[in-house]
């Protein structure tokens, strides 16, 4: 499979991308390049420009951001097959975050000046984005109504899981990171996890999580 059409795959596993058929997609990927990142090494940082979208082929990109106490916090992990900068392609606004490569790493990119170029030939193609986006936008919002109202053990669950399903069982996260995912304390994640960590669900080491028994933890994300 070239290059290109496994970016097309990537953009078709994203609901912005979803639905505009295999020969869109097909087009949009002749438009992308890659970029090699070794570890450690910066992709963008907060406040830079939104200049292009970004499609991981191997390794992982850690989103980051400063805490007030000048430590770092990681606000998600992105894998194989992650697309990031969706909106950023779209509107050019300054970055929120930075991005770095955790590992060597290789990247799709997607310029937002050929993007929009290719938009601007194809009129109908930007019509049904701005659909795709306003049925993302209601999406979000029940998603992030329905997450405030469950309770501690479901939200965390949930992510545990997501970040399982990308990395496996072994999830390097620290307890402050995930509550910062969850919108709860430390101390009160802390006390759940080691609740799991009685029932055999999960054993805790330093800066990590091991899911011990992903079918019981599934259980609690679905409120069973």
């Amino acid at each position: 499979m070239s290059k290109q059409a496994e970016f097309a795959v990537i953009l078709k596993m994203n609901p912005m991308f979803a639905e505009l058929g295999a020969e869109e997609l097909q087009r949009i990927s002749q438009l992308c390049h890659t970029q090699q990142l070794s570890g450690g090494e910066v992709l963008f940082q907060k406040g830079d420009s939104g200049d292009a979208l970004f499609g991981v082929r191997r390794g992982q990109v850690r989103i980051e951001t400063g805490a007030s106490d000048g430590s770092r916090l990681t606000l998600n992990f992105l894998g194989p097959g992650d697309l990031f900068g969706e909106v950023a392609v779209l509107d050019g606004q300054p970055r929120t975050a930075d991005a770095t490569a955790a590992e060597p790493s290789e990247l799709f990119v997607l310029r937002r000046e050929d993007f929009l170029a290719h938009l601007e030939r194809e009129p109908r193609v930007a019509v049904k984005l701005i659909e795709l986006l306003c049925q993302r936008i209601r999406w979000m919002s029940e998603r992030m109504e329905e997450s405030m109202l469950q309770p501690l053990p479901v939200r965390l669950a949930r992510r545990l899981c997501a970040l399982a399903s990308d990395f496996g069982s072994e999830v390097h996260i620290s307890q402050e990171q995930l509550g910062i995912f969850v919108g709860a304390a430390r101390e009160s994640v802390n006390r759940q996890l080691q609740q799991w960590r009685r029932d055999g669900i999960l054993d805790l080491q330093r800066g990590r999580v091991l899911l011990l028994n992903i079918g019981k933890l599934s259980a609690v994300a679905r409120n069973e």
